[in-house]
């Protein structure tokens, strides 16, 4: 767990009406998804939407709770009639202490996965894929979100220029002829901690040598920042025939396997069978001593 040292909130929060309440959600490490339901939780909910009240959102979709910050995720939909797989989902910051408000992305098509664990020894993580837009080329994106310690507040990993990590897009490869081929997979690495990996191959057929793009996202253990690693020579080939492979990848979270350039991969190095038959002159005889 992160050592967490809480603040006085009662020096925050002494002229705010419910102040006492909303310390109380303070005291755990672990994240907690608000019951909008409940009305232990009407408190938060109310202080959320006071926070939010000069922002662009037509709905609060999940509210969840660690220390004294809110990650919030709202829907905006364009018009009454909509449908809902048609909202705009952003994620916001929301501060338990002093109303502050920042937000994270924006994105549609937003698929939630399990909690996933890029840090030793802290909270587990929510992780999302999600696309950039909507009718049109998208690219698709991966996130998990943290709390800061130090900033008290909530944020994505691998976040750059308002998107995360590139996993997919349905853009067609500029070059006429060109064949481009995408993998990726949230894979297990050291430690129980988890991995993306992602391997882009472009194919110039006879004009050029094929090129490749692989990378790692992690966690760096020593300093505790997003990381994202260039894999090339060994460790590159070892990360693509893991792709490729796809074993123990978090379901949902792999794409690319069922590609000709994994299935070839595959016939090249096809995984060892353990060894079942006895040894040569082993005729099953034992000594019992009778």
């Amino acid at each position: 767990m992160r050592n967490f040292l809480s603040r006085p909130c009662v020096v925050f929060l002494a002229a705010l009406p419910f102040s006492v309440a909303a310390c109380a959600q303070q005291t755990s490490g672990a994240l907690r998804w608000i019951d909008f339901h409940a009305p232990q939780d009407q408190n938060i909910v109310t202080w959320v939407e006071r926070s939010l009240s000069v922002e662009k959102w037509t709905a609060l979709r999940e509210i969840g709770v660690e220390y004294d910050a809110a990650l919030v995720v709202t829907a905006d939909r364009a018009q009454a009639q909509a449908r809902p797989d048609g909202d705009t989902i952003s994620f916001w910051s929301v501060s338990l202490v002093n109303h502050a408000v920042t937000p994270i992305l924006t994105g549609v098509n937003v698929h939630w996965f399990d909690l996933q664990n890029f840090v030793a020894g802290s909270s587990a993580e929510p992780a999302i894929l999600y696309d950039n837009c909507r009718d049109c080329a998208a690219g698709t994106y991966f996130t998990s979100f943290h709390y800061d310690a130090v900033r008290h507040a909530w944020l994505a990993r691998w976040l750059r220029g308002g998107q995360t990590v590139p996993v997919w897009n349905t853009k067609p490869a500029e070059a006429t002829g060109t064949t481009w081929t995408q993998v990726y997979a949230l894979l297990p690495g050291a430690e129980d901690k988890d991995e993306l990996y992602t391997w882009n191959h472009f194919d110039y057929g006879k004009m050029r040598e094929p090129s490749d793009t692989v990378f790692r996202y992690d966690v760096d253990p020593a300093t505790g920042l997003d990381r994202s690693v260039a894999l090339s020579g060994a460790a590159a080939e070892a990360a693509k025939l893991r792709l490729c492979r796809g074993q123990n990848a978090i379901q949902g979270i792999e794409r690319g396997q069922d590609s000709a350039l994994c299935m070839k991969i595959l016939m090249e190095h096809p995984q060892r069978r353990p060894v079942t038959t006895p040894p040569a002159g082993n005729r099953g005889q034992s000594n019992s001593g009778f």
